[in-house]
C-alpha cells in the first residue's frame, strides 16, 4: 500500500514537496527498508534539505552508528535538533565506549549555537551517564537542563533520579524528587530502590507511604527491603495489602517465607500458585528445601520439575549439587549433572564450582578436576573448591600446585582459598609451608580471621609443636575463643601434654564453653596417662553442668537410597539386622586385637 501511495506521489509530481519526501523517507525507515530509503535519499536531497535529518534517524534505526554520524557531519546548516538527538541516543543505548561517544556529541552540540537540545536529548545523555557512572558529567547536564527549563520534564526527572541513585548519592535524587508536584510511578519507584540499595529502608517507606498510587514493583520493593532485614512480619504486611499479586510479588514472599524458616508457609504457597510455576518459582522452592536442610525433598522436587514443561536455569542446579554433597549421595549427584549436561550451563562459573564442590565433597576428584576443566572462566571460588577438594581428600600436594595455576592465571586468593591451603599443610604434616602461607595472607590482600588462627593452632599442634602454639596464641592480634583454645587443647592431646592440657582445659571451663569435646580430649588425656581418678572427676564434672554435644550423623547410599544414622538412634526399619552385623564386626575385631589401647568409651 506505501509502494502505491509513493507511486501516486510521483504521477503527481508532489515527490519534490520537502515535506512530501520527508515522509516518504521516514515511511521507508520505518518498514525498515533501508536501500529504498537510501535511494530516495540519493534522488531528492540535492532538491530537499528535509531528507538529511530522517535520513540520519533512519541510519541510527539500523544501528548504522557511523554512518548516522557522518551523515549529521555533512548534514547542510543548520543541523537541526532532531538529528543531534538520533545520534546522540543511539550511542547512549550503546556500550561503555559508545556511552562515551555520547557524551562528546552532547559537548559538541552545545558548542553549536545554532541548535538547542531538547527533553529528549537531555533525557539520553543522562542515560549514557548512568551507565558510565558518570557523577560529576550528570550534574553539569543537571545544571544546563535547569538553565535550560528542562527541571520539571517527567522524562528528565526521571533519568536524574536514576542517575542519582545508581552512583550513591540518593540525597539528591530527593532534593530532585521533591520538587516534583505529581512525581510519576516509575520515579517514585526508582527513588525506593535507590534508598533500598543503600540500605535506608525507613527512607524508602517514607517515600512509599507519600505516593498517590502504587503498582506491584512498588509492592516488590518494599517487600524486599524487610525481607534483607529479615522483617519476616512486615514483608507478610506489605504482601496482604496487595490487590493485585503477580508472579514476581508471590515467588519474593515464597522465598522470604523459606529464608525465615517458614517451611510449611512457604510450601502453602508454592501449591497455590499451581500452573502459574515459572522456573523461578520452582527453584524457589527447590533452594528452600535446601536452605531447611531437606535435602531429599529438593531431590524430589527437582524430578517433578523435570516432568513438568518447565526448563531448567543456571540457578537450578546449584542448590541441586549442594544437597547432594551434604548427604553424600553420588549417584543422584551424577544423575543432576546428566540434566546439567543437556543444558547450557555446565561452563557456568557459578554452577561449574557446585559441581566441582560436589564431587569432591562425595571423594570423586577425577570428576572433580573434569568439572573444573569444563568451567570457561573459573574465578576465585572455583578455583578454591578444586584446592579445597584435593585438600580434604588427601590430594594435598596437587592443591599447592593449583594455587600456583591460580596465581598464574591472575586470579587471587580469597580467605577461604587460605583455609584449604593451611589444611592441606595441616595434613600433610607440612608445618613451615603452612605456617608461610598464613604469613602471606596480608600480602595477598586477606586479613586473617579466627578460622586461619585456629588452622594454625592445628597445624603446630600436629606436629607436637605445642609451646610454639601456645605462643602464636599470646600474640594473636584477635581474642581466641573457645574454637582456638579448643584447637591447643587437642594438640595436647595429641603429645600427651598434660600440664597445659590442664591449664587449656581451664581456660575453656572458665569460658563457660559447654562443648562436650574439651571434656572427653581431658579424660582421653588422663585415661592414656592412667590417672582414673582424674578420669572420674572430668566425668562428673561433665554430668554436673550437663553439657551436650550434637549427635553424631553420616549417611549411607545403598541401591539409590540415602540412610541417616544418628547416635543412638534406633528408629531405623533394619535396625535389628544392623546391630547383629555390628556385633559381630566388633567380635571380630576383639579376636584380632587383645588390647584395645586409646579407646575409653563404648562405640
Amino acid at each position: 500500500m506505501g509502494r502505491q501511495v509513493h507511486g501516486q506521489v510521483v504521477k503527481s509530481g508532489s515527490e519534490d514537496v520537502p515535506i512530501v519526501g520527508a515522509s516518504l523517507l521516514d515511511f521507508y525507515s520505518s518498514c525498515l527498508d533501508l536501500n529504498a530509503s537510501r535511494a530516495l535519499f540519493v534522488s531528492l536531497h540535492a532538491r530537499n534539505a528535509l531528507l538529511w535529518s530522517p535520513m540520519v534517524v533512519a541510519l541510527v534505526r539500523f544501528n548504522l552508528l557511523s554512518d548516522a554520524l557522518d551523515f549529521l557531519r555533512r548534514m547542510p546548516p543548520p543541523r537541526d535538533v532532531f538529528a543531534w538527538t538520533a545520534v546522540i541516543s543511539g550511542y547512549a543505548r550503546g556500550a561503555i565506549e559508545y556511552c562515551c561517544k555520547a557524551l562528546e556529541l552532547f559537548v559538541q552540540l552545545l558548542a553549536d549555537d545554532s541548535v538547542m537540545p531538547n527533553e529528549f536529548t537531555y533525557d539520553s545523555v543522562l542515560r549514557a551517564c548512568v551507565k558510565l557512572g558518570a557523577l560529576v558529567f550528570g550534574r553539569s547536564v543537571h545544571g544546563c537542563l535547569v538553565r535550560n527549563g528542562f527541571e520539571s520534564e517527567q522524562l528528565i526527572t526521571s533519568a536524574l533520579v536514576d542517575l542519582y541513585c545508581r552512583s550513591g548519592a540518593v540525597d539528591d535524587a530527593l532534593l530532585v524528587y521533591n520538587d516534583l508536584q505529581m512525581p510519576s510511578l516509575i520515579t517514585s519507584n526508582t527513588l525506593i530502590a535507590g534508598f533500598i540499595s543503600m540500605g535506608r529502608t525507613e527512607d524508602a517507606k517514607l517515600v512509599f507511604s507519600r505516593m498517590a498510587e502504587h503498582d506491584s514493583g512498588s509492592y516488590n520493593l518494599m517487600i524486599k527491603a524487610y525481607a534483607n532485614e529479615g522483617r519476616l512480619e512486615d514483608c507478610q504486611r506489605m504482601f496482604e495489602m496487595m490487590p493485585r499479586r503477580n508472579m514476581v510479588t508471590l515467588n519474593s514472599m515464597m522465598s522470604v517465607l523459606l529464608q525465615n524458616g517458614k517451611l510449611e508457609e512457604g510450601q502453602k504457597l508454592f501449591e497455590q500458585i499451581k500452573d502459574e510455576k515459572n522456573t523461578v518459582t520452582w527453584n524457589s522452592m527447590i533452594s528452600g528445601y535446601v536452605q531447611n536442610d531437606q535435602f531429599s525433598e529438593a531431590l524430589k522436587l527437582f524430578a517433578v520439575m523435570c516432568r513438568t514443561s518447565i526448563e531448567c536455569s543456571a540457578c537450578t542446579f546449584p542448590a541441586l549439587l549442594h544437597a547432594c554433597a551434604t548427604i553424600g549421595t553420588i549417584e543422584q549427584g551424577k544423575m543432576v549433572h546428566a540434566h546439567l549436561c543437556k543444558t547450557p550451563f555446565e561452563s557456568n562459573g557459578y554452577v561449574g564450582t557446585a559441581l566441582v564442590d560436589m564431587y569432591s565433597k562425595c571423594g570423586c576428584v577425577s570428576d572433580a578436576r573434569t568439572a573444573f576443566g569444563c568451567i570457561t572462566a573459573p574465578n576465585v571460588a572455583s578455583w578454591t573448591s578444586l584446592i579445597n577438594g584435593l585438600a580434604q581428600n588427601g590430594h594435598w600436594m596437587e592443591a599447592i600446585v593449583q594455587f600456583g595455576r591460580m596465581l598464574k592465571h591472575n586470579v587471587y586468593p580469597n580467605e577461604i582459598t587460605f583455609l584449604g591451603l593451611m589444611m592441606a599443610c595441616a595434613r600433610a604434616g607440612w608445618v613451615d609451608k603452612g605456617m608461610r602461607f598464613f604469613h602471606s595472607m596480608e600480602s595477598n590482600g586477606v586479613v586473617p580471621t579466627v578460622e586461619h588462627y585456629t588452622c594454625a593452632v592445628d597445624l603446630l599442634g600436629r606436629a607436637s609443636r605445642v609451646r610454639e602454639a601456645e605462643n602464636f596464641i599470646s600474640k594473636m592480634p584477635i581474642p581466641a575463643d573457645g574454637v582456638v583454645w579448643g584447637a591447643l587443647l587437642t594438640a595436647c592431646w595429641y603429645s600427651m601434654d598434660l600440664e597445659m592440657g590442664e591449664e587449656v582445659a581451664e581456660k575453656l571451663f572458665l569460658m563457660g564453653t559447654k562443648h562436650k569435646s574439651a571434656y572427653i580430649a581431658m579424660s582421653n588425656i588422663y585415661a592414656k596417662l592412667g590417672k582414673w581418678e582424674d578420669v572420674v572427676k572430668v566425668r562428673t564434672r561433665l554430668r554436673r553442668i550437663n553439657a551436650k554435644k550434637e549427635p553424631g550423623c553420616s549417611w549411607i547410599e545403598v541401591k539409590d537410597m540415602v540412610h541417616v544414622f544418628l547416635v543412638e538412634d534406633k528408629t531405623h526399619p533394619e535396625r535389628e539386622e544392623i546391630y547383629l552385623m555390628l556385633e559381630d564386626l566388633v567380635y571380630n575385631i576383639s579376636l584380632c586385637s587383645e588390647t584395645d589401647d586409646g579407646l575409653y568409651g563404648p562405640y
